[in-house]
């Protein structure tokens, strides 16, 4: 009977364990993307930048509107 309970309690605790790791692994993933989403933005930022500039001047000359 003791034997069962260990063998019991020791599983319960490998659960523990699988749920920490995953834990760890969904941060690591979610560290990840944040770090891509900044790579991103600094290195195409003007691009997006000028693109939305020249939108807005387009948008700003058909309505005749003097702000963005």
């Amino acid at each position: 009977m003791v034997e069962y309970l260990r063998i019991l309690l020791d599983a319960r605790f490998a659960k523990m364990d699988e749920r920490g790791a995953s834990a760890v692994e969904y941060g690591l993933l979610v560290g990840g993307i944040a770090a891509l989403i900044v790579v991103l933005v600094f290195a195409l930022g003007d691009n997006i930048k000028a693109l939305f500039q020249d939108t807005c001047s387009t948008v700003q000359s058909k309505a005749g509107s003097t702000s963005c």
